[in-house]
């Protein structure tokens, strides 16, 4: 059984997670998974995780009708994206008049519970240029433990290094991000659909 399967039936909560460590042993450094989990829905954003891209599907039809969400609302500015999920060719290319903007990341970063992103995402806009809403969709693969081993990761991995290279961190508006990779954005409505490596 896989790290998510156990996190998931063995607690729901932060505060569960807190109450199970032993007061007598020595506080071990949570594994990479939890880490990220913990900061990610601390900085407000909404954590989904899959075990099959049909689960996937299921969950990001589901955030498209809690939300109102039509396919012309749905910005989706990487066609790889689309062929790699089996996502609708239908979703809007065009940045007017979207309300939820759909991408994969770079990396998910487990010390601060931020995303990162470049332009292989965003291209050579702002963030804030973007819809409010956002939907990330990864898989397990692309988390790391720190900004800088997601930095490496990228250079090590790239022909050429992207440019516009950003953390998403904000998420929630009654927080100040001061990481200087995120100067500049602005706080999104986000929601991680995460896919368990190994898995379709």
């Amino acid at each position: 059984m896989n790290f998510f399967s156990n996190f998931f039936k063995k607690s729901s909560s932060k505060e569960e997670i807190k109450k199970s460590e032993s007061k007598f042993l020595p506080k071990k450094k949570a594994v990479i998974e939890e880490r990220f989990i913990l900061k990610f829905i601390d900085n407000g954003g909404k954590f989904i995780y899959c075990e099959t891209i049909v689960e996937l599907q299921e969950n990001f039809n589901l955030i498209l009708d809690e939300n109102e969400w039509t396919s012309e609302d749905i910005l989706i500015i990487n066609s790889d994206l689309k062929k790699r999920y089996n996502l609708s060719n239908l979703f809007s290319s065009s940045l007017e008049e979207t309300k939820c903007f759909v991408t994969d990341c770079e990396n998910l970063i487990a010390s601060d519970g931020s995303v990162l992103i470049s332009s292989n995402q965003i291209h050579e806009k702002k963030l804030s240029e973007f819809p409010e809403s956002l939907i990330i969709i990864s898989d397990t693969r692309k988390l790391k433990n720190s900004i800088s081993e997601g930095l490496s990761e990228i250079k090590s991995n790239s022909e050429s290094i992207p440019t516009n290279i950003t953390t998403i961190k904000n998420f929630n508006k009654t927080k100040e991000d001061k990481n200087f990779l995120s100067y500049g954005t602005s706080s999104k409505n986000l929601y991680l659909i995460l896919l368990e490596k190994g898995f379709k």
